[in-house]
């Protein structure tokens, strides 16, 4: 009996067999078949050999010229690859609108067509901006050959300056308007669209400050309902980055060292009119000085001094700035004792336990660089020597590149350039330095016209022409006319920063003042002439000497009785005064050691006698304390004046020579509202005083209302008091006020921030004052330049 497994088995391996046998044949046919197709021929590139050239189209470009371009010989060998690369060569000559080469047996045929020159290029659809502005800024000229690509670039460059300022919709389109001889008309068609307004700025991550508070650091502000009148609230791309720098500085200056800007995101309204700019942030923590060391690592240098000549004191704020000035400080005293090349490196330490950073200034010598020499460029009206004297540094001097940025920092301060590039580069020697200084002038001129209005005074008209780059010397020259219904003045300004070459600043005023007040009973002219020198004697104090000569006179109004003090002083006719005064400033308010804390105080004398009809001696003083609190939305503020007047003269003194207080010193009373007055011949005159003493509290804060509006609220007190008249000719007069008394007054403010300037609306009510006093219980004052 057959085994079944064995007889599948040998049927499967025969089916199998038959299955190879059959493709084996198939494959036979397949190549047998391929052997007997035709095979293609072989593609060989083909060559030319050209003996002339036919040039064709070219008017301006000569034959030659062409045929150079190329790169083509005469009898030689050129294959089809060559011929493209000579194609492409002419064509990315960039005057041709079209080439076309043609092999002809053996000559090459070169047909071209040149672009057409610019006939005059204009601008049409615009009105925000200027033809002379858009077309100084593009590359395109007349009589220049016209290319697309240019075009191109000139119409997006000026699509650029509209979303400078805020019109990112607007679009340019360059077009040409053909003529004869080959020429065409540029034309840039401009739709300039609408601006784009800033509707909301807001900031992700911060704590320690408030959305308000930071969004008064930005220049980008938020839309504000008299937009039509400012643009910065315009978005404006580059403006973002300026931003996140500003804000960057904000919190490095108030000791939050790892403050960082994640991100500063710009996004459309749904209605796709107005911008969302969304600032995420981290503050991180707010550091203070710590230990604060010296040491030397010069031999022979004693580091002793230097600890003495700082003023960082540990717990105050940690800031770069007082760093920065403290190394500044050192070095300067480096210099005096005769170390070159004095270097401090400020190493700093966290203690993130307590919050603080230690710094140990460590006095290094810097390599032995020298100053070869200064080179100015683009200076074409700027003196070079108003540009060098911004430098402490001359050449032959130890390089340092701290004074370097300072001086740089001082030039662009100037406000004479647009820009100010200060860059060193290595001079002849590895161990000289050039200082590179390069420069683009801008107009210093200004012209002034401004409305101003006061309870005082009444609406008034400001006029002033400015120049504050004189003939290129750094000098300030101006000429100012101001008109109000009851005062005058005209006046010549000049001033000199560096007198003599040295930093002394020297200024001038010469004017005259005349008045008609409806609050005095007589009128007043004044013809004046005052030159004052001033000197910094230290980092935030200033010492001012000045000379002054005036020649005044009151004069009777018309149908105005005066009282008997008035009376015996018009009778004194036209009286001349000569003087010398100095006077001391000491101003920590922006560069002191709090950021949000400052003091001013000045403090001067005046000594009359040095010819001239008066002789006195009149000494002022003023101080002033100011603090932001509360995240720095409340800013608290008081301030105390003083005044004495001490007649020496045999002649009486006038009330032009006393002190007369109005609203700006003492709030809640008219010009002239407090204080002595004759009451002689049914009159009501003040006569002023010589001795009188004012202090004012004052704050202001946010009332809580949308900040776009520019509304704060405020509230001061104000107390004080002027009296005494000796040396006052009172014969026949009845006098009341001569002893004074302290008047009290309180009262509320409305600030409001416009585009026209500060309007400061006061409201107040005296609790205390005498009744002859003339009380004032609101005040408006605006000054506007436009």
């Amino acid at each position: 009996m057959t085994d079944r497994r064995d007889a599948g088995t040998s049927c499967g391996g025969r089916k199998r067999e038959n299955k190879i046998l059959w493709r084996s044949l198939t494959s036979i046919f397949l190549l047998t078949l391929i052997g007997f197709l035709p095979l293609p021929h072989t593609a060989w590139a083909q060559n030319f050999v050209f003996n002339s050239f036919d040039v064709e189209g070219n008017r301006r470009i000569e034959t030659s010229t062409i045929i150079a371009r190329t790169g083509i010989e005469l009898g030689q060998s050129v294959s089809t690859g060559e011929l493209n690369d000579a194609f492409q060569r002419l064509l990315d000559s960039g005057v041709f609108e079209t080439v076309e080469l043609t092999p002809r047996g053996s000559t090459l045929v070169i047909e071209v067509a040149e672009y057409p020159t610019i006939n005059q290029i204009s601008v049409e659809g615009n009105s925000r901006i200027k033809d002379d502005v858009l077309l100084e800024a593009i590359s395109s000229e007349p009589r220049r050959v016209f290319t697309p690509q240019v075009a191109e670039a000139d119409a997006d460059l000026i699509a650029e300056i509209y979303s400078s300022q805020g019109r990112v919709s607007a679009t340019v389109i360059p077009r040409i308007i053909r003529r004869s001889d080959n020429r065409v008309d540029l034309v840039f068609e401009v739709a300039e669209g609408t601006t784009i307004e800033v509707e909301r700025v807001s900031f992700v991550g911060n704590r320690a400050y408030s959305d308000r508070r930071l969004r008064r650091v930005l220049e980008s502000k938020q839309a504000n309902i008299l937009r039509t009148f400012i643009r910065s609230d315009t978005f404006i791309a580059d403006r973002i980055e300026f931003d996140k720098q500003v804000i960057r500085d904000f919190y490095l200056s108030r000791g939050y060292v790892d403050f960082r800007v994640n991100s500063a995101n710009v996004e459309f309204t749904r209605e796709r009119d107005a911008f969302f700019l969304v600032m995420n942030i981290t503050e991180g923590q707010k550091f203070s000085f710590g230990q604060i060391t010296t040491v030397s690592e010069i031999p022979g240098v004693d580091a002793a001094p230097y600890q003495d000549a700082l003023k960082i004191r540990p717990g105050v704020t940690y800031t770069p700035s007082l760093v920065e000035n403290s190394i500044a400080r050192m070095e300067r005293l480096g210099i005096k004792q005769g170390v070159d090349f004095l270097r401090v490196e400020p190493r700093v330490t966290r203690n993130a336990r307590d919050l603080t950073l230690d710094v140990q200034f460590v006095l290094t010598k810097g390599p032995r660089i020298f100053v070869e020499r200064i080179d100015i460029e683009g200076n074409t009206t700027t003196l070079d020597r108003v540009i060098r004297r911004q430098f402490d540094t001359v050449e032959g001097d130890p390089f340092n590149p701290r004074e370097i940025r300072q001086a740089a920092e001082r030039i662009r301060a100037l406000g004479f350039f647009a820009t100010a590039d200060v860059e060193p580069r290595e001079g002849s020697t590895p161990s000289q330095v050039i200082v590179d200084v390069d420069v683009e002038e801008q107009p210093t001129g200004s012209l002034s016209l401004g409305g101003s209005y006061s309870v005082s005074d009444g609406f008034g008209v400001a006029i002033g022409l400015s120049e504050s780059n004189f003939l290129g010397r750094g000098q300030t020259v101006g000429l100012s006319l101001s008109t109000a219904q009851d005062a005058e003045q005209y006046t010549v300004n000049f001033s000199e920063p560096f007198l003599l070459g040295r930093k002394l600043r020297f200024d001038l005023g010469l004017g005259l003042s005349t008045t008609n007040s409806s609050f005095a009973s007589y009128d007043t002219e004044t013809l004046f002439f005052r030159p004052q020198l001033s000197y910094a004697i230290g980092e935030l104090s200033t010492l001012r000497l000045r000379y002054g000569w005036s020649n005044s006179e009151m004069t009777q109004q018309d149908d105005e009785i005066n009282g008997a003090v008035i009376s015996s002083e018009i009778a004194q006719g036209e009286r001349t005064t000569s003087s010398l005064g100095i006077s001391y400033v000491y101003d920590s308010r922006i560069g002191g050691l709090n950021p949000n804390a400052g003091v001013l105080f000045e403090a001067g004398i005046d000594a009359a006698g040095l010819g001239g009809d008066n002789e006195y001696f009149k000494s002022t003083a003023r101080g002033v304390a100011q603090a932001r609190v509360w995240n720095e939305e409340v800013v608290l503020r008081a301030t105390v004046e003083v005044g004495a007047l001490h007649w020496r003269g045999d002649d009486f003194s006038r009330t032009l020579d006393r002190f007369v207080l109005g609203p700006s010193i003492f709030r809640g009373f008219e010009p002239a509202g407090v204080g002595p007055r004759d009451l002689s011949n049914g009159q009501d005159d003040a006569i002023g005083g010589n001795y009188y003493w004012v202090t004012r509290l004052e704050s202001d804060f946010p009332l809580g209302l949308p900040e776009e509006f520019g509304l704060r609220g405020g509230v001061f007190y104000d107390f004080g008091n002027l009296y005494n008249l000796n040396d006052v000719n009172t014969s026949g007069a009845n006098i009341v006020g001569e002893d004074g008394s302290i008047r009290h007054v309180i009262g509320v403010s409305v600030l409001w921030e416009t585009p026209f300037g500060p309007l400061r609306f006061n409201f107040s009510k005296a609790l205390k004052k005498e009744d002859f006093d003339k009380e004032q219980n609101f005040d408006l004052t605006v000054q506007a330049r436009f």
